[in-house]
């Protein structure tokens, strides 16, 4: 059996150059490569499918990586025991991953006080602040005072799903894969995306709003980094299934711990820190393609 599957996803063909590039990169450390097919579509994206005679450490996967990105592609490693159909459940993170704008620095945009917020975002997703709650806390604070008309006017003037994110929940409802979105962010931005694209199940921070206004607080327990794996684990608990059964779809430090030990964890544009740890990374390719590593 293999030890790992490399899967490079692209928009264009994949070119014969980058196969003959990973494979003349990976001789020099003594691995081989074995095509497992020859090159797909799915009429979106292109695929192609590899498996190797051993493990990669973080710094041979990383290389592999900037090769691929040389050729306008993406690359990804499955375990190689990985069966497609035993996927059950989509589980993914909201801000910067399902949409394209981080809704905290937004709404902070009404303030005055953007960049303030987005410094501390930025610093969270990198994983320099670790305590994501507090974090969370500060930011919100900022937020004291701002009408709540505000929140309609993100969602309605700057908030745009990523690419692929429609075609992705379509095609997980098909296949009967149960949706789940969980966001450090806030509740009624994770509803609208339940209302637009389908989601099974949302969890978020709700913002506490008297007289019309934000009062600069967070309602009840805060959803963390830690929250969201525990989110996943109990819905897979409910469906009879463990999180090796789930994929998991993240950007920042704080979805880590819900991608770790999934079926297969993907990262959207992420930071280095997300990158690294993830099975696939998603640079060139919209959310979509994630259909192609579970068909």
């Amino acid at each position: 059996m293999s030890k790992v599957s490399l899967v490079a996803l692209s928009k264009e063909p994949i070119s014969e150059k980058l196969v003959f590039a990973l494979k003349d990169h990976l001789v020099s450390f003594g691995v081989t490569l074995h095509s497992t097919g020859g090159q797909i579509s799915n009429g979106a994206y292109y695929s192609e499918r590899w498996e190797s005679n051993q493990l990669l450490d973080v710094n041979q996967r990383e290389h592999l990586r900037s090769i691929t990105a040389q050729f306008n592609s993406d690359l990804c490693f499955l375990k190689p025991d990985l069966i497609s159909t035993d996927i059950k459940v989509l589980a993914m993170d909201m801000d910067s991953t399902l949409i394209n704008i981080e809704c905290i620095d937004e709404i902070a945009d009404f303030t005055g006080k953007k960049a303030a917020v987005a410094q501390i975002t930025e610093a969270t997703m990198r994983g320099e602040i670790k305590d994501f709650k507090e974090s969370l806390r500060r930011r919100v604070a900022l937020l004291e005072g701002v009408s709540a008309e505000a929140l309609e006017s993100v969602y309605r003037e700057r908030l745009q799903p990523n690419p692929g994110a429609a075609e992705l929940l379509a095609g997980a409802s098909q296949r009967g894969i149960y949706t789940l979105l969980v966001s450090g962010g806030f509740t009624f931005f994770t509803e609208k995306m339940r209302q637009d694209l389908g989601f099974k199940q949302t969890q978020a921070n709700t913002l506490e709003i008297i007289d019309g206004k934000l009062t600069g607080r967070v309602l009840g327990d805060i959803v963390d980094g830690a929250a969201k794996a525990a989110h996943l684990d109990q819905a897979c608990r409910q469906l009879g299934c463990t999180k090796t059964n789930a994929i998991t779809m993240g950007d920042g430090a704080n979805d880590l711990m819900m991608m770790n030990g999934s079926g297969i964890s993907v990262a959207y544009k992420a930071k280095p820190v997300v990158k690294e740890k993830a099975d696939a990374a998603f640079d060139r390719v919209g959310l979509d393609a994630a259909l192609l590593l579970i068909s």
